[in-house]
Order: structure tokens, then C-alpha cells, then sequence
């Protein structure tokens, strides 16, 4: 059963938990779950497939549940995201109705609202393992966003295995405040949660107080989150009592896992993955936790690097290689879109569009991607990641991006984008001096850029396409 601990019988023999889900200020016990969620499940039931407006709400928790248990696909759908890239998936997914919230423009579907109090105990046959639970978008940084649909199995094997990893059990209290709308948020932190039966706390938003105000045992944060929090000393020693800080998303720079471990003492677990691959590696509960290394193959998982012509490259934790992986958390194509899935899969082997290195112990660390962070200068191939890192290692930078531009006599060059402490007067040619003096001379950026801040999307990585645009027209 996919949400194990939402198992009616289980539930109805006395297995409840009086605070299962806590979101939007409102607590739901298990029994709440199973008999609300089964409520919802009757209103959609033999439905296709429905979009959730996925916020951070009892709606979107009853609607998505609700579905699964109807074995209904979800499509969720971000309350920010535009109207063209809102049409986009509406249409695409074939979605025939709004559940829970609507937008003010729904798209011409109709709505079903959630009765948060109505209750229903009809008892569903669990739909089959291979049956698609959720149709996830890509965020669209190469064109429209491409449906992946996540099949039940799919997301059981990837909750399983990280179970495995982080010794995950019921004990542990979940703590988050990331989008629903996402693998991070959606499939690890809630369906993670009603899998493995452990108590779940959504904040509202990712703030350090926030946090420190929950009780938790499991913390999940992208970056951005994890570096406010070492910028708040007393937020930070509440976690203290905690048993692992999770980050994933994008690349948590040294300084942060370094300050962490100070301030909370613990060294956070790093892990990598796609909403095409779901979660596929991570630095384990009892193993080694390397700042800027995301870990090894979880269960079932195995990764490869190869050059652009398919051979391997050593994993010798110095040459960079373009990462695939395989595994049963790894989906099986675009909705829609054989030539994307084409494009995506290689002999089984699934293209992450990441530049990776794998040292002799098999630990992975992800240098970018390959489209916007491995860098061709001069005859050499540069990762963009161990150059912010080494930048962030100044103590006057407080964000660092660095991309590759078009350039006629270097092919590209080296571009740093910094936001400097506002007390600071670092200079551009400190800053340049110094990834000379720590890297090799051939990966110092040939200009440094000071900035406010550094855009971002909705899960706080950074778009480095609209800094690589920007510097190529000036």
C-alpha cells in the first residue's frame, strides 16, 4: 500500500495518530486523513486525471490523498506559475477538473471543492503498483515544462530506500515548509510521511523560527533555507535536538554545511535527484558526510559517467563526466513527448543532464548542469561549482554564481556573479586572485559581477540562463 499508514483497517482497529499531518494551522489525526481523504476519493473517483493548485493547505493534502486513494492522477499545479505555462499543463495533462482551490482563471475546467469536514468510510481497493499516482512538471528552463508522470511503485521504491538510508522510521517527526507542488515537498516530505507513518509539520513558510518552533527529528530545507538558518544563531541552536538536517534542491555551499555543524552540530545529510528520477543519491544516517558531495547509489541504484561520445570516464573524484543513473524510482518517459524520452534515455540508462564526479569510495558530487555549469574555456573543462565554492570561502561572499559566456577567443568565458556583505569592500580583483591562487589559473573568472541578489526559482535554485542572457548582451 502506497500510503501505508493510512491503511482503513489498520486505522479502524485503533492504529490513529492524533496529529499525523500538521499544515496551515490545522491538525488531522490519521482516522481524520482516512475519513476525509475517502470523502474526497468518492467526489473524483473514475475521473482521469485532476490538477491540484498546489498550496500549502489541508485542501491540497485532503485532494491529493483523496485521489491516491481513488487511484486518480494529480497534476500539481503552482499557485505562482503563469498563465501560459498554467494553460500548458492543464492541456496537456488532460486534466478535466480542479480539485480543492481553483485560480481565479481556471481554464475553462470545472471545480470540485474539498469538504474538510465530510467523512467517508468506503473502502477502496489499492490500484495497481504500475498505475501513474502524480504527473509532475519540470520547471521549464528549456521551453514548456514536460509532464513526468510518477507511477505508485516508482515513489514507494524511492520512499523505501531513503528510509533505508536515513533510518526513516514512524518515531521521527518531519519538518518542512517547501512547495507541495514538487518531489522535495509533495512525494518526500507528505507522501514520505503517510508512507512510513511518522508525524508530519508543514510551517507554512521555510523560515528560521519556524522551524525552531517544532519539535522535529527530520528537517528538510533547500539552500536557501539552510542559510538563513546559520544566519540565525538561536533559530539554529533549537535543532540542536534534532536527529538530521536534509538539504537537497541545488548545492549547499561549504560555508553553510560548515556553520551548521557549529551552530546545531550536526553535519547535514546532502542527496541529489530530478523529478525525473525522483531521489537517487544521498549521504547516508552512519556514513560519511562530505560538504559538497551528495553521497552514494541509494538501494536498487546504480550511476555511470561517460564523456560526449558515451565512454566512461574514471571515477577518479577529479574528471568531470556527464551523470546517468538507473533505478526503480526512475521514470519510464515524457507524457506527451517521445522525442524528449528519446533524448532522455540511453540504452536503459537514464541522461540526468548533470556534470558529476565519483571518487574510488563511489561518493557522487555534482558540479551543474552540464547545459549552463560545465564551462569549455580555453581547451579546458571547468566546473562552475568548485569555483563558487572556493568564492564562497571568502568571508565577504554571501552568494556566488558562475557561468560560461559565448566568447570568440575562449570559446566561453568565465563570468562570476557575487552578493558581498553589505559592510564589505571585497574587490573583484581579490576575488579573482583569489580562485587563482586556490583553483587552477585557468579557472579565475575573467570578470566579476556584484549583485543585490541572484535570481531564483520557486525551489531556489538559481537561473543561471537569465545571468548567462543578461551578460551576453552587454
Amino acid at each position: 500500500m502506497l500510503l501505508a499508514s493510512l491503511n482503513p483497517a489498520a486505522v479502524a482497529a485503533g492504529a490513529d495518530l492524533p496529529d499525523a499531518v500538521t499544515i496551515d494551522g490545522t491538525t488531522l489525526s490519521r482516522s481524520d486523513l482516512v475519513g476525509a481523504a475517502t470523502s474526497v476519493a468518492e467526489r473524483v473517483a473514475g475521473l482521469s486525471r485532476v490538477a491540484v493548485l498546489a498550496t500549502p493547505s489541508v485542501s491540497t493534502v485532503l485532494a491529493v490523498v483523496g485521489c491516491l486513494i481513488a487511484g486518480v492522477p494529480v497534476v500539481p499545479v503552482p499557485a505562482d506559475v503563469g498563465a501560459t505555462e498554467r494553460a500548458h499543463m492543464l492541456t496537456d495533462s488532460g486534466a478535466v477538473a480542479w480539485l480543492g482551490e481553483a485560480p481565479e482563471q481556471p481554464g475553462g475546467l470545472p471545480h470540485i471543492p474539498v469538504r474538510l469536514y465530510a467523512r467517508s468510510w468506503h473502502r477502496y481497493r489499492e490500484p495497481d503498483p504500475a498505475a501513474v499516482a502524480l504527473i509532475i512538471y519540470t520547471s521549464g528552463t528549456t521551453g514548456l515544462p514536460k509532464g513526468v508522470p510518477m507511477r505508485r511503485a516508482q515513489i514507494a521504491a524511492d520512499i523505501d530506500a531513503l528510509a533505508a538510508a536515513w533510518a526513516w522510521t514512524a518515531d521521527d517527526v518531519l519538518v518542512h515548509g517547501l512547495p507541495l507542488f514538487h518531489v522535495h515537498g509533495l512525494v518526500l516530505g507528505l507522501l514520505g510521511s503517510l508512507r512510513i507513518g511518522n508525524r508530519f509539520v508543514h510551517t507554512g513558510k521555510p523560515t528560521p523560527q519556524a522551524y525552531a518552533a517544532v519539535a522535529g527529528t527530520m528537517y528538510f530545507g533547500v539552500p536557501t533555507v539552510w542559510s538563513r538558518v546559520a544566519a540565525d544563531p538561536e533559530s539554529a541552536a533549537a535543532l540542536r535536538s534534532a536527529r538530521l538536517l536534509i538539504s537537497g534542491s541545488a548545492a549547499l555551499p561549504t560555508p553553510v554545511f560548515d556553520r551548521l555543524v557549529e551552530l546545531t552540530g550536526h553535519a547535514p545529510i546532502e542527496r541529489y535527484g530530478s523529478t525525473e528520477s525522483m531521489i537517487t543519491l544521498s549521504t547516508r544516517v552512519d556514513g560519511e558526510r562530505r560538504p559538497g558531495w551528495v553521497g552514494l547509489p541509494l538501494e536498487g541504484v546504480s550511476t555511470r559517467l561517460v564523456d560526449e561520445a558515451g565512454a566512461a570516464v574514471p571515477c577518479d573524484g577529479e574528471t568531470i563526466g556527464l551523470l546517468e543513473v538507473r533505478g526503480p524510482m526512475v521514470f519510464d518517459g515524457y507524457l506527451n513527448r517521445p522525442d524528449a524520452t528519446a533524448e532522455a534515455f540511453d540504452d536503459g540508462w537514464y541522461r540526468t543532464g548533470d556534470v558529476a564526479v565519483i571518487d574510488a569510495d563511489g561518493m557522487h558530487r555534482i558540479v551543474g548542469r552540464e547545459s549552463v555549469d560545465l564551462i569549455k574555456t580555453g581547451g579546458f573543462r571547468v566546473g562552475a561549482g568548485e569555483i563558487e565554492t572556493t568564492l564562497l570561502g571568502h568571508p565577504a561572499v554571501v552568494e556566488a554564481a558562475v557561468v560560461g559566456v559565448p566568447d570568440d577567443e575562449l570559446g566561453q568565458r568565465i563570468v562570476a556573479y557575487v552578493v558581498a556583505a553589505s559592510d564589505s569592500s571585497v574587490t573583484a580583483e581579490e576575488l579573482t586572485e583569489l580562485v587563482a591562487q586556490q583553483l587552477s589559473a585557468h579557472k579565475r573568472p575573467r570578470e566579476v559581477r556584484f549583485a543585490d541578489a541572484l535570481p531564483r526559482n520557486a525551489m531556489g535554485k538559481v537561473t543561471k540562463k537569465q545571468l548567462i542572457a543578461e551578460a551576453s548582451t552587454e
